[in-house]
């Protein structure tokens, strides 16, 4: 009888195995299967000398149900049957093909023995843990059955039950069945985890991970957790770094440092020498095993497959008890071998410990054991002990008779004289330092700068701290004598660190608002304040702080109240760094990953701006077209000789080649460019805009070098400056790609040729990056606003600035400017444009109605400025630093060491001086004070001064400065006499001034007394009459002022002459005063020279 194809194996027969007899003699190979006939009920089957019965499903099944009536001696014939019929099913199923091999020592596959190594199932509901779990086990158990890839998809669904039952039932459907059975396995499981991994949970996970944490010295569950929790989410740690990582990062602070500085690079190194550095630190008593660390919980989506009954569970348990944590601990004790003692000294038999028999043996004064002292103890706290001390060994005084408390003989350790002066602690305080931002931010604080000892100094008042403090630095540069305290006093900062002062400065003079009050100040290391006045002065001066004003309300013996107001806080942004935000977490700090999004602004519309409403044709949303014939237009003049250039286009990216069509679409909608046959040609390259979009760009380098350069002149910004003074309102306006608006002359058309991927295209309008563009705008917008130059309106190339002295008169400006713009049809940028200011950004500078300030944004490049490191670095520095040089008193003098090493003949080298140089610049800059803008012609005083180092000068109106000015002598000069160099001094100052100072009264100050008679003296050499020639020019005074009093211009030469008071008054000086303030400086500086 031919075989034929077993269905699978009932769940009885699962349980046997399948090799568990031998198989009968009688067996013999089948013949060749023809095609199978239907099956009937009991098939017999021919082998040599009888048949042999084999069953089917039904029988099987029906012998199985009835075995359990049987006798016993049937049943022990069943055995044998199923392992006949075993034998025979493999035989057949080897025979149908489903075996991959049937030669020796090959592997085989089926669904059968996938099915013995039972799978585990999974209905769906297991959650994000379970889900992963299942798959893991899948996993493990297709491999053991040498499953094949495209097989492993079909087998693992063959597990699914109930929901996920469910959803493989529709996959199958929507993909079709044989698609959906050889789906990779890959893909499989992504499928799963899309749809049965809950974000929440597997976020849970997530979290659980970046805060995972070691918890005392329980380094294996440390260990256990970090490897279920990494096979969980490996997405948050996927390469081997991170997984290091996050691993020593959950490690205590103790092994933490010595776990990296091993630069483990593998996670099981880390976890072996982590292990063993735990061990040590338990040793030493740092790291201490808790008693009970109980058990972790479970996730909470892991649910039982498999529920019992509740009273058999119990029994259960009962029946298979596991040992305590404190059992486990104290068996791995017992199993530790203790180290083998190799010293000189005997075994005690009272204490079990080595020692000499002539001292006592050591018994801890605290915890009343043996074998450890006081030191020692692990069970008293003693805060004054470190970790470093439990490690130390015993006093060397500890000896027979002697206390055990200070070592000394004659007395016990309860009669210790010196246990009562223990017990007496010091002191302790409280001072928790914060920085100058905090504290502005912090309610429970009023910040502000005052006197102390005649010097000003940054001041904290602070409610928390129990006392007042002084910075160490500071403090040296009082003239004040230490005190030694009574006692030493311990202070608690911020970090829970412990500082122990002992002296102080008492009786301090602290002037607020003009009242002079005595404080004593500790001296200690703060951060960015110079004092911090703490509750003992606030209460003895019965100070009351009103935190949300920022004041302080002093009560006066005249039974007045003195009001002192600190700095407003501001808004800033808090800045945590990644240390920090990782000992938070650590900490178990709740932490939220928020994505920001910059909301736009309401955008500003034109009808809400008055006046400006009126005109609404001069600012459309793009050019209307090509701008019309004007007076002026673009030239390119090539020198003599000059043949066409034309270079191949440069490769872009994919990115930049769409918006490269995009712009060439555009312009070609707007008639700027047209195809072109020119022989010129230029590359096309792309700059990104402060937006993030694309400017389109043209080299046009090699045009540039065969281009006659246009010298009109560009207006020097300080003339510009000088025409806003006294103004009040300014309204600036940007035009809209003001090149654009301008035309190329026809014969110079080809000139602008552009070579691109989509073609060959010439501009009709001025492009961007010619090099005589800039000097044709201006000429073009000096001829449309001539009518109201410099009498209300400047320009600088396509900038347009409005300014004037009444809210009136502006609005008539700012009407005239527009009409104008109109009728000449030139467009601006609405959203560029400002209107109604009262203090506008101009040409990298902020001017108002106090005068003009340092651009901040400027400013901030400065600040953060790296050391150059090339010739060319400082040249690029001292460029923009020289941009604002008229704001720096003494600019040349200090920017000497910096020019010495960008000449060609000095060598690079970059030493303290120049570091000195370097920084000191970036300072002044920093903190640049405010000048004003000269008013009318009259009253201008110029005060001179001249060194061996340098020139200096500073031109002031009406107690206001109006400009500093300094330069380095040259070689000639230095050989000059001091009678030359003075008189040097004031020609520098009137050449370099001459605008303000030819044709007007002035003076000028000097501290050399013999050059107010210089119009006197009748022996002159070939210089000095040069320079009274020059004299004649102006309608000038020379008076003498004492080189004490003349601090102003002599500071610019004379450094060290400067004192550090009026540096550091203006420097702390809130800004919105800062005009008064100098006004009072250089008052008080006169005052104090007469």
């Amino acid at each position: 009888m031919p075989p034929r194809r077993q269905p699978p194996l009932l769940p009885l027969l699962q349980d046997q195995a399948p090799h568990s007899s031998t198989p009968s003699p009688n067996d013999s190979p089948p013949p060749p299967p023809p095609p199978p006939p239907p099956p009937p009920p009991l098939i017999t089957e021919a082998s040599g000398s009888g048949t042999t019965p084999i069953l089917d499903p039904t029988t099987i099944a029906l012998v199985t149900l009835l075995s359990s009536q049987m006798t016993n001696q049937m049943k022990a014939a069943i055995p044998e049957m199923f392992n006949l019929l075993r034998n025979e099913m493999n035989n057949t199923g080897n025979s149908s093909g489903e075996a991959s091999g049937n030669t020796g020592g090959t592997s085989h596959y089926s669904y059968k023995s996938f099915v013995g190594c039972k799978p585990p199932s999974f209905s769906g509901s297991e959650g994000a843990v379970g889900l992963i779990q299942w798959i893991e086990k899948i996993e493990a158990t297709l491999d053991l059955c040498s499953c094949p890839e495209h097989h492993k998809a079909r087998y693992s669904a063959g597990t699914f039950n109930k929901r996920a039952l469910t959803w493989w039932n529709g996959q199958i459907n929507a993909r079709g069945r044989e698609e959906a059975m050889a789906m990779p396995w890959e893909d499989f499981k992504t499928l799963l985890r899309t749809e049965f991994c809950p974000k929440n949970e597997l976020q849970k996970l997530e979290v659980e991970l970046s805060n995972h944490v070691m918890k005392g010295a329980d380094h294996m569950g440390y260990t256990t957790r970090y490897h279920e929790l990494v096979a969980l989410v490996p997405d948050m740690v996927p390469t081997l770094e991170k997984r290091i990582d996050r691993y020593v990062g959950g490690l205590p602070a103790c092994i933490q440092g010595m776990v990296v500085s091993a630069n483990p690079t593998t996670v099981e190194s880390a976890v072996r020498l982590s292990g063993k550095l735990t061990d040590l630190m338990v040793a030493s008593g740092v790291l201490k095993k808790e008693a009970d660390t109980g058990k972790r919980k479970e996730e909470s989506s892991k649910k039982p497959q498999h529920p019992q009954h509740p009273k058999k569970k119990q029994k259960f348990i009962k029946n298979y008890t596991v040992a305590t944590p404190l059992n486990q601990v104290a068996a791995a004790q017992q199993n530790v071998p203790k180290k083998q003692y190799t010293g000189p000294h005997p075994l005690c038999t009272k204490c079990q410990y080595h020692h000499n028999a002539n001292t006592h043996c050591r018994q801890c004064t605290g915890c009343g054991r043996k074998g450890h002292w006081v030191q020692q103890c692990r069970m008293t706290p003693n805060p004054a002990v470190n970790n470093a001390a439990l490690a130390l060994p015993p006093p060397a005084n500890q000896n027979n008779g002697g206390c055990f408390n200070c070592g000394e003989q004659g007395h016990f350790a309860k009669n210790c004289p010196k246990k009562a002066q223990q017990a007496i602690q010091a002191p302790r305080g409280r001072a928790f330092v914060i920085g100058a931002p905090a504290a502005r931010q912090d309610p429970n604080v009023v910040t502000g700068t005052f006197l102390l000892h005649d010097f000003y100094a940054s001041v904290l008042f602070d409610t928390g701290a129990d006392q007042s403090f002084i910075s160490a630095d500071f403090a040296c540069q009082l003239d004040s004598i230490e005190e030694q305290l009574d006692s030493p006093y311990i202070i608690e900062v911020a970090n829970g660190k412990q500082i122990t002062v002992s002296t102080v400065h008492r009786n301090c003079p602290l002037t607020l608002n003009g009242h002079t009050f005595a404080i004593d100040l500790i001296p200690m290391e703060l951060g960015s304040f110079d004092i911090i006045v703490g509750m003992d002065w606030l209460s003895s001066n019965r100070v009351e702080v009103v935190c949300s004003e920022k004041l302080l309300r002093v009560p006066l013996p005249d039974d007045r109240v003195l009001e002192v107001r600190g700095d407003r806080a501001k808004r800033s942004v808090k800045i945590i760094s990644c240390i920090k935000a990782r000992k938070c977490l650590q900490k178990k700090c709740v932490a939220f990953l928020a994505h920001v999004v910059e909301k736009e602004k309401d955008k500003k519309k034109i009808q809400d701006v008055p006046v400006v409403k009126e005109y609404p044709e001069v600012f459309p949303e793009d050019l209307p077209g090509l701008p019309p014939v004007r007076p002026v237009e673009f030239r390119i003049d090539l020198v003599p000789g000059a043949t066409p250039v034309a270079k191949s286009p440069y490769r872009l990216a994919p990115s930049e080649m769409q918006e490269l069509s995009n712009q060439l679409q555009e312009l070609l909608d707007k008639g700027f460019i047209r195809p072109s046959y020119s022989p010129w040609g230029a590359p096309v390259l792309f700059v990104k805009k402060k937006d993030g979009s694309f400017r389109m760009c043209i080299d046009y380098r090699e045009l540039n070098k065969l281009t006659i350069k246009n010298r009109y002149p560009l207006p020097r910004i300080d003339d510009l400056f000088d025409q806003l003074q006294g103004a009040q309102y300014f309204s600036k306006i940007d035009l809209r790609s003001g090149y654009h608006q301008l035309r190329v002359q026809d014969e110079d058309i080809p000139k602008t040729a552009f070579r691109t991927r989509y073609g060959h295209y010439e501009f009709l309008v001025m492009p961007f990056g010619l090099t005589n563009a800039p000097a044709v705008f201006m000429d073009l917008m000096n001829r449309v606003c001539k009518p109201y130059l410099d009498q209300f309106v400047i320009v600088f190339i396509d900038d347009i600035l409005i300014y004037s002295k009444s809210k009136a008169e502006h609005e008539q400006h700012l009407r005239k400017i527009l009409k104008l713009l109109m009728e000449q049809k030139l467009y601006a940028k609405f959203s560029k444009c400002e209107f109604w200011l009262r203090e506008v950004q101009f040409l990298g500078h902020v001017v108002n109605s106090e005068g003009i300030h340092v651009d901040p944004a400027k400013i901030e490049a400065i600040k953060n400025w790296d050391t150059p490191k090339t010739p060319t670095e400082i040249r690029s520095f001292l460029g923009l630093a020289g941009y604002y040089r008229r704001f720096i008193s003494n600019f040349s003098k200090i920017a000497l060491p910096l020019t010495k090493l960008t000449q060609k003949s000095e060598p690079f080298v970059w030493e303290q001086k120049q570091e000195d140089a370097f920084q000191t610049l970036k300072q002044k800059l920093c903190n640049a004070p405010i000048l004003s803008l000269p008013e009318g012609c009259d009253d201008f005083v110029v005060y001179c001064d001249a060194s061996h180092q340098g020139l200096g000068c500073v031109l002031m109106q009406r107690d206001k400065v109006i400009a500093y000015a300094s330069r380095q002598l040259k070689v000639h000069e230095k050989n000059y006499t001091t009678h030359d160099l003075e008189l040097g001094a004031v020609i520098f100052a009137l050449k370099i001034w001459r605008h303000y100072l030819y044709g007007t009264k002035c003076t000028i100050f000097t501290d050399h007394k013999s050059l107010q008679h210089i119009f006197d003296q009748k022996e002159l050499n070939m210089r000095q009459r040069r320079w009274v020639e020059l004299l004649n020019d102006y309608d000038c005074v020379i008076k003498y002022h004492p080189g004490k009093a003349n601090v102003v211009a002599d500071a610019l030469s004379r450094k060290e002459r400067v004192k550090p008071l009026r540096v550091r008054a203006m420097g702390m000086t809130v800004q919105t005063s800062l005009q008064d303030k100098i006004i009072h400086a250089q008052q008080e500086q006169l005052t104090e020279g007469t």
